[in-house]
């Protein structure tokens, strides 16, 4: 089992920044992807970012150039940094920590922090 707690959300104004945390605990050294996710009002989830166990990256085209996604692995800590917030950043966003079972992978989530860009 592993419990993904998140940090970090917040209201910001268009153009700044914000920093997103992620700290998994519980089965760590099962993890072999982490990754965010993020919901605005009315539409689907997207996947935002991933950072695989050897440091690969992934990024949505929206958001690259803007977002880095990071792994502190002596704080067991993966962040989201946001720079050059757009409006359209608005939603939940969601850390997944993705673990393989005999059925395939599976995802353990977050609960979610907000982050809001005003105009």
């Amino acid at each position: 089992q592993v419990q993904v707690v998140e940090s970090g959300g917040g209201l910001v104004q268009a153009g700044g920044s914000l920093r997103l945390s992620c700290a998994p605990s519980g089965s760590v050294s099962a993890i072999y992807r982490m990754g965010w996710y993020r919901q605005a009002p009315g539409k689907q989830r997207e996947l935002v970012a991933t950072i695989m166990t050897d440091g690969s990256t992934n990024y949505a085209d929206s958001v690259k150039g803007r977002f880095t996604i990071s792994r502190d692995d002596a704080k067991n800590t993966v962040h989201l940094q946001m720079n050059s917030l757009k409006p359209e950043d608005t939603g939940a966003y969601y850390c997944t920590a993705r673990t393989q079972r005999l059925t395939g992978p599976y995802d353990y989530w977050g609960q979610g922090t907000q982050v809001t860009v005003s105009s």
